[in-house]
Order: structure tokens, then C-alpha cells, then sequence
């Protein structure tokens, strides 16, 4: 496995599923700032344990001060690249992943929300930006839902990516979010594989265009439980190795979560052990969350900094998703591409068309402060 880490969360804040967002809710993971101290979080993740990636949330109406198309506000974009700053200074891949939905106030990009120009202007400047660094990772949208039409899903998704290689980030990984909130199991039966296949870099390769996808392992996949009550190897992850290896190309878990209790030690372990038997296809990745989040938060991995100057960390955090990576976790670059063997897929698509998913997905979005 060449990839393991967590969510830094707070620049997210206020986001909620239909792509609005209060800005004024954001809390900036930050000590500068006056929020929680991501970056000593980060520097302990990876120092202590071993992480390699973090992946930083932020609302496209934070970044742009509220205007759709708009410019980088200076003053926003100055914080959120404190923290993007910090994360790089670990020596870490820093993911800029926009917590959107696919939408702007209710309406769906390329498909009578945003246009696809406005979408791709918002990238190119953030690809200007992290142009000349390696190490940053371009996330381009927070889990798209109940999107009608995912072949033209594709085409906002090609803006972008344009965008991004015209602005001079030309080798960087760029990672490509499907419909049904990109859950893993319902990528290849929602068709977001099929369509997001046909997305391309300016020369006309995939190299370093990564399938993003997420994975909760409670009872109805929202990430709203502490218990961890699914299998989410027999659940999502083979059915999608076997296509994504068929098609030789690669997968990013970017969110993947429970709460703090034996069954999830149990089941989140047992997903990456398989994660890690299956790295040409899955090449990593990053818990869901720490950064903002309190004690109080049911999928919390915020590391807690004792008087002692000692940090303790959350048991999913020390047995998997920091301690499979260090027990036994391949090495290697994340920006390589392995092309795995052909196979073929099976005709039973995981989680069906995923619309219970979807449904209770939507739900966990309306909760104070949710991403």
C-alpha cells in the first residue's frame, strides 16, 4: 500500500449535502486562527505514526467568498494555504479536496447550476497555485449525489481536469469522484466508473487520474453510528478491485470510518489488510476525521495532546488506520501507476443501485456543522 492517512477537517464546515455552505461556520483547523492545532496534528500523525497523507476539506464558497465563479479571496485562501502548508511540511500528499456535492447552492454543476466554466476557472487557479509541488493532490469534488446524468458528470469532471494540466500541474494526481456520494460500492453499478473512464489529460492518457471513492462500514453506509456492522470487503471493495483491475487503472479510498469500538477495529482492520493484498488497484487511504472535530464526535481521530506534552490517539487510529500501514505496508510512490492484470468483472454489482445509501447519506449531511 503506498498511501495511509486521515481527513484534517474545519475549512469544511458549514458545507451541507445541496452544495450551500455558511462560510461564517468554517472552523479552521488552525491554532493561528484560534481553531484546533491540525498542524501539530499532522506533524504527530506522521512523525509518530507513520502517516503519508491528509486529506483537507474546504467549502468552494469559503474559498471564493461566496461568489460562484469568483476569484481566490486573498484572506481565505491565505488560511487554507497555512494549512495545505503545514501538511506539506510534514513531508506528506496533501489532498485539496472541494466539499461541495457537486453543487452550489442547490444546483448541480453542468447541469443547471454552476457551468462547467465556472467550475473549471476555480480550478485553474488552484492548479496555478500547487502547480510547481508534487506532493499536493487535486481533489476535485466531495461526493456528488443524486447527479441525473453522470455521462455529462464526466464532461464537468474533463473541465476540470483541463483546467488543472493548462494551469501547469501537468503530472500531479488528480482524483475523479462518482455518483451515489462516489461510494465503492455502487461505482461501477451507477456507471461512475463507465463514464469517468473517458476523462483525460491533455495528451490524451490517464496517468495520475485516480478513481476516488468513499466507504462507511454502519449498518445503513451514512457514517452516522458507532458500530461498525458491515463488511466492506464483501460489501464494495472486491467487486470493485476486479473492475478497476479489468480496466487497469487505480483507487483512492479518500473517506472510510467508524466509530471507536471493537467492531470497527474489527471490520475497518479486516478492510485494509484487504486494501493492502489488493495495492495495484487500491493505492491507499485516509480515515474520516480528525482536524476540528471534538471528543464528541462519533467517527472522531482527532488525536487528544495531554499536559503531559504526550498525544493519545483513537484505537482505530493506533490498530488500522495508522497501525496496518506500519505493519507490513508496501512502499512506493503515489503518483505511480501499476497497470494490473486483466480479469473479469462480476455480473453482481455491490450495493445494488445504492439508493438506501444515498437516501440516509443525505441525512447524515443535515447535521450541525457537517462537512
Amino acid at each position: 500500500m503506498v498511501s495511509q492517512g486521515v481527513n484534517i477537517a474545519g475549512f469544511d464546515f458549514g458545507c451541507s449535502t445541496d452544495g450551500s455552505q455558511d462560510p461564517t461556520k468554517a472552523m479552521p483547523p488552525l491554532k493561528q486562527y484560534g481553531g484546533a492545532d491540525g498542524a501539530a496534528q499532522m506533524h504527530h500523525l506522521s512523525a509518530d505514526l507513520g502517516l503519508n497523507l491528509f486529506r483537507l476539506p474546504v467549502g468552494w464558497q469559503y474559498l471564493t467568498n461566496s461568489v460562484v465563479g469568483g476569484t481566490l479571496d486573498k484572506t481565505a485562501f491565505e488560511k487554507y494555504d497555512a494549512l495545505v502548508q503545514a501538511c506539506l511540511q510534514t513531508g506528506a500528499s496533501c489532498i485539496i479536496d472541494i466539499h461541495n456535492y457537486a453543487r452550489w447552492n442547490k444546483g448541480i454543476i453542468g447541469q443547471g447550476g454552476p457551468t462547467d466554466d465556472q467550475f473549471a476557472n476555480l480550478w485553474a487557479q488552484l492548479g496555478k497555485a500547487y502547480a510547481a509541488n508534487e506532493k499536493v493532490i487535486f481533489g476535485l469534488m466531495n461526493e456528488p449525489h443524486e447527479v441525473p446524468d453522470i455521462n455529462r458528470w464526466a464532461v464537468s469532471v474533463q473541465a476540470a481536469v483541463t483546467a488543472i494540466r493548462k494551469a501547469g500541474a501537468t503530472t500531479q494526481m488528480i482524483t475523479l469522484p462518482g455518483n451515489v456520494y462516489t461510494s465503492a460500492g455502487a461505482f461501477v453499478s451507477s456507471k461512475s466508473g463507465e463514464a469517468l473512464s473517458t476523462v483525460k489529460n491533455l495528451d490524451g492518457s490517464t496517468t495520475n487520474l485516480i478513481f476516488e471513492v468513499h466507504q462507511y462500514l454502519d449498518k445503513d453506509f451514512s457514517g452516522t453510528h458507532s458500530a461498525c456492522d458491515i463488511d466492506g470487503v464483501k460489501e464494495s471493495f472486491t467487486g470493485l478491485a476486479t473492475w478497476a483491475r479489468a480496466q487497469k487503472r487505480q483507487v483512492l479510498v479518500a473517506e472510510i470510518g467508524g466509530g471507536n469500538e471493537q467492531s470497527c477495529v474489527t471490520n475497518l482492520c479486516s478492510a485494509f489488510d484487504y486494501l493492502n493484498a489488493n495495492s495495484d488497484v487500491y493505492l491507499g487511504w485516509a480515515g474520516w476525521s480528525a482536524g476540528s472535530f471534538d471528543g464528541t464526535y462519533v467517527l472522531k481521530q482527532t488525536p487528544k495532546l495531554g499536559i503531559n506534552g504526550k498525544w493519545t490517539d483513537t484505537d482505530t487510529m493506533r490498530q488500522c488506520i495508522a497501525g496496518k500501514f506500519k505493519n507490513g505496508a508496501a512502499t512506493g510512490s503515489i503518483f505511480q501507476m501499476i497497470s494490473g492484470a486483466n480479469s473479469t468483472l462480476s455480473s453482481n454489482s455491490p450495493l445494488g443501485t445504492g439508493i438506501a445509501f444515498s437516501r440516509l447519506k443525505a441525512i447524515r449531511g443535515t447535521e450541525p456543522y457537517w462537512r
